[in-house]
């Protein structure tokens, strides 16, 4: 079916000014790197039999978000190793694998294979069941960047054309191998490569050549994000364990840092006007004033709360964050002002939840494990709009959704679906 696709001039939030199909999704959590879409007229139910355009069999499993960009849709995958969890097989079959997919009928246009980099870490253990591939690509203009932690950092054009390849480090963590995924700036790629070298590090886009390097990023698995401070000026905001740090993006020098989390970190931070929100693991939350100087947890930090994610990321909606808790399926409203946070109880039972929401349309997707995806009405209040299963596939699914030109884009651990009203 021909689509008319509407063409506007989007400034993402790295800041690169093209002009580009304002119905893309080309990076994790879309294109602003905050999980919202200004889409209308989106699919609300579906089912195995019910508003799917196409599904594509996998090569193997992953927990990477799909990307898109015009007529073609990217994922990653793993196979070979790693995809039964009672018997993973061995590390030396492990495969990498990039999939470039036609969406007008899910056929795949061509795809690459990768011999990892060995050792990884060992597929065992719930932290562990993430993978292989939980690195979402990144596309701008004719480039896109892939990153599959000590393996390194791929730049290909679209039609599969590789342009470089780059290491950011070749150590690794030995619980929960890598995670985070690259964003652009300017003619940066930047990569946090916390489980390859404890440094956050940008590269030159069209050459793979490292420009900067920060040290010190301790077991973080989120996406850097950037914010624009009070005076106007840029910063690059992570979280991390123990703290949350502000970077001058152009020259990776830490400008600030507030005490955050005593755990492990994977959520990426949200911004909304000139403040950071993070939400981490051991059970806390906090939001930053940024543009500050040094230590900044007495003079820029607004408020912290005990409340907090050891997985997804956040939403920011008119003053309120909206996260879930990764197990037991809590949907927290929080106020942004003040930290203040009321929960309620996705039912039926979402037992496990990793994937970072999606808001589109005055609703959000919320991908759980194994029971689903729950869509919810964005106010401050539960109400359940519907909770779509695939009766024909029980498949493990870790990876956010893809909104793109009214259709929703969702992968688990042996499917690709194309869902749209149909």
């Amino acid at each position: 079916m021909q689509r008319q696709r509407r063409i506007s001039c989007v400034f993402f939030l790295v800041f690169a000014p093209c002009l580009v199909l304002g119905a893309d999704w080309p990076q994790f959590r879309g294109p602003t790197g905050q999980g919202i879409s200004d889409e209308k007229g989106l699919p609300v139910e579906w089912s195995s039999s019910k508003n799917i355009e196409w599904k594509l069999k996998l090569p193997g499993a992953g927990a990477s978000s799909p990307v898109t960009v015009g007529k073609r849709v990217y994922v990653t995958c793993y196979s070979g190793y790693g995809m039964e969890t009672k018997d993973p097989g061995k590390q030396e079959n492990l495969r990498r694998h990039l999939l470039c997919i036609d969406r007008a009928d899910g056929k795949i246009i061509w795809s690459k294979e990768f011999e990892p980099l060995l050792p990884e870490h060992n597929y065992k253990g719930e932290g562990a069941y993430q993978g292989y591939a939980p690195s979402t690509p990144i596309i701008e203009g004719d480039k896109l960047y892939v990153f599959f932690g000590k393996t390194g950092v791929f730049c290909f054009d679209l039609d599969g054309k590789q342009i470089w390849q780059a290491s950011v480090g070749k150590a690794f963590d030995a619980r929960w191998g890598s995670g985070a995924s690259p964003m652009l700036y300017k003619n940066l790629l930047i990569v946090n490569a916390s489980i390859e070298s404890n440094a956050l590090v940008a590269l030159d886009k069209a050459t793979g050549k490292e420009v900067w390097r920060a040290p010190k990023i301790n077991s973080s698995w989120g996406t850097p994000v950037l914010v624009t401070t009070p005076e106007k000026t840029q910063e690059l905001a992570l979280n991390m364990q123990g703290r949350v740090a502000g970077f001058d993006p152009d020259t990776g020098k830490e400008l600030w840092s507030a005490k955050g989390h005593g755990n492990y970190v994977c959520p990426s931070v949200v911004v909304h006007g000139n403040i950071v929100y993070a939400v981490g693991g051991g059970g806390t939350s906090l939001a930053i004033k940024s543009g500050g100087r040094g230590d900044v947890t007495e003079t820029h930090v607004l408020w912290k709360s005990n409340k907090g994610s050891n997985a997804s990321s956040p939403i920011y909606l008119d003053g309120i964050l909206y996260w879930t808790s990764e197990s037991g399926g809590v949907l927290h409203f929080q106020d942004a002002a003040t930290g203040k946070s009321t929960e309620q109880r996705l039912v039926p039972d979402v037992r496990r939840m990793w994937a970072s929401p999606v808001l589109a349309d005055g609703k959000m997707y919320f991908v759980s494990q194994d029971k689903g995806v729950y869509v919810v009405a964005a106010r401050p209040k539960l109400e359940l709009l519907a909770h779509n299963v695939f009766e024909d596939d029980k498949s493990r699914s870790n990876a956010s959704l893809a909104v793109s030109d009214g259709q929703l884009f969702l992968r688990n651990d042996q499917y690709l679906y194309c869902i749209g009203k149909r």
